[in-house]
């Protein structure tokens, strides 16, 4: 039975319990409203960097508009700076200065040919990016093509190459870039210029006409000792008579010039031309043009030329030799890629031409890596092996005595045959091959020496 005490000490203790969850409330109700105090204060904070966010980024986008107005206004195909008036490099902000010593160049060989390319474009020069944006090519199975990506890549951090050029996303308008392009050329002991070539009013599908740049590039070359031959291009609706008009042109216009390359042949000195996909047109029709009994050749006029046609696969012997060739190149820098590229071929490849009265130019090249513009051709890259691949290629086009080599490429970045100088790019997302722990111009050097131990043989076999 409860007393009057007992319940009036349960009366005492409930109203203590009830004090203290009311003061423990107070409590807890004050943490709360300090930490959505100080939480409040964060949100205004990240509002006010937000809103200060947007600011810069309406203001850059705002700058990007007028810039890319201004772009708008500039020609598809802009008149060549005069390097007196604007000499810039790629960032638009001090001219590129050469590292080059000019008095320790080496003698130039003609026989040395290298193939460039002068189809790379930027804003500062070009109003907008050339083939530095490459698009990723579609393979031609629709199922394997489902796979890969064909976006364009985006300049200046994202190129179409697995090596990034020292000179960075150059305009092959900067009459920078063309003076120490001749530069390395001299360093290497390189020649001949093997100019990638199309009409005028013509280009390839990524880049815009440039023979307009000829001029220019035949008085650096002149200025270098240096020569200039050309590389003609397929384009649509290429024949065996548009090619001669083609070869009219270039004669007539360009083959007065100190640096316009020719080639003794048959006591006569006359222009080389590398005719590239040579294999497009029938040999039947190039023999049309290029053997001596027809009404339309060129041979015994003024426009005979020596012409070098593509070698790619075995059946190319008989077609170039129907075709009135005076000899074939192989180009490709893949050793696997197809007969015409594979080293081991080159014994056979030289016979037939020695049997033939041609020449055979074997094409030469430091490695092969197209991934970039090719994503699904990863069978088909051959790493520089620290220089090993470019040595070995060499030495087996150096084996069969040719008259001429040609290297692939001094410039192709895309497919990853460039001798020209690249640097180490740092980059988080993408990944940049380079020529460490050698220097830039490693592959210029390597070239050098080659060139060397090639015009040594030769020299000795003047002599036997």
């Amino acid at each position: 039975m409860l007393t009057r005490r007992t319940v009036c000490s349960l009366r005492f203790i409930s109203v203590c319990i009830i004090i203290a969850f009311i003061i423990g409330c107070y409590f807890a109700l004050r943490s709360i409203t300090k930490e959505e105090s100080r939480k409040d204060d964060d949100f205004k904070r990240q509002q006010a960097l937000h809103r200060e966010s947007i600011q810069k980024l309406l203001k850059l986008k705002a700058a990007e508009n007028r810039h890319n107005q201004s772009l708008k206004r500039v020609p598809t195909n802009p008149p060549i700076p005069n390097p007196k008036n604007l000499i810039v490099n790629n960032a638009g902000n001090r001219p590129l200065r050469s590292r080059y010593n000019v008095s320790t160049f080496p003698q130039p060989n003609y026989n040395v040919h290298a193939f460039y390319y002068p189809w790379y474009g930027n804003p500062q020069f070009d109003g907008k990016y050339h083939h530095w944006n490459h698009p990723r090519l579609p393979h031609w199975d629709k199922k394997i093509a489902k796979k890969f990506s064909t976006e364009e890549h985006v300049p200046p951090d994202d190129i179409g190459a697995s090596f990034y050029p020292e000179l960075g996303c150059y305009s092959s308008r900067d009459p920078s870039v063309i003076e120490i392009h001749m530069q390395q050329l001299r360093t290497a002991g390189i020649g001949v210029l093997v100019l990638s070539w199309y009409p005028p009013s013509k280009s390839d599908n990524n880049g815009i006409p440039s023979d307009d740049l000829v001029p220019i590039l035949l008085d650096a070359c002149h200025k270098y000792d240096i020569k200039l031959a050309f590389h003609s291009e397929p384009y649509k609706n290429r024949s065996e008579l548009t090619f001669v008009e083609d070869l009219k042109y270039i004669i007539d216009t360009y083959g007065n010039h100190p640096a316009f390359y020719r080639y003794k042949h048959k006591g006569k000195d006359l222009p080389l031309v590398y005719l590239y996909d040579s294999y497009l047109t029938s040999s039947r029709a190039w023999g049309r043009v290029f053997k001596k009994n027809s009404p339309l050749s060129i041979r015994e006029t003024k426009y005979d030329a020596v012409i070098i046609g593509l070698y790619v696969e075995q059946k190319h012997s008989n077609d170039l030799l129907v075709g009135g060739f005076d000899g074939f190149y192989t180009y490709f820098a893949a050793k696997k890629f197809t007969f015409g590229s594979r080293w081991t071929n080159w014994k056979f490849l030289a016979q037939f031409a020695r049997r033939n009265a041609m020449f055979f130019i074997p094409s030469v090249g430091p490695g092969y890596d197209d991934v970039k513009v090719r994503p699904w051709n990863g069978v088909n890259t051959h790493l520089r092996q620290n220089g090993e691949y470019y040595k070995e290629s060499f030495t087996a086009a150096m084996n069969q005595t040719p008259p001429v080599i040609s290297i692939t490429s001094f410039n192709e970045w895309h497919e990853g045959t460039q001798i020209e100088s690249a640097v180490p790019k740092p980059s988080r997302n993408l990944r940049y091959f380079d020529y460490l722990p050698n220097d830039p111009d490693y592959y210029l050097t390597l070239t050098r020496q080659m060139v060397e131990k090639f015009t040594s043989r030769q020299g000795k076999s003047e002599h036997d």
